[in-house]
């Protein structure tokens, strides 16, 4: 899908080399943020959402003042051939 990216989060995050895989088998970039526990990062702030979902106040709202993602790596040139039938 164009536009794709991809966050990942826990101990595999901090390995550039399972990052890259995972960036040529989705053919997308891939970020990561420099957070610890970061995995619980993202149920947090749809917990909070939920809290606050009568007020009609965005995720995206919720989560402007996250850390931003860093980009980690990106597909290696060629790897969508290797995948196609």
């Amino acid at each position: 899908v164009p536009r794709t990216r991809i966050l990942a989060t826990g101990g595999a995050s901090h390995n550039k080399k399972i990052l890259q895989v995972l960036s040529d088998v989705f053919n997308a970039p891939v970020y990561t943020i420099d957070t610890a526990n970061s995995a619980c990062l993202g149920s947090a702030y749809r917990a909070i959402h939920g809290l606050v979902a009568e007020t009609n106040v965005s995720l995206a709202d919720i989560v402007k003042l996250a850390p931003e993602p860093k980009l980690a790596v990106t597909p290696t040139a060629g790897a969508e051939e290797v995948s196609k039938p």
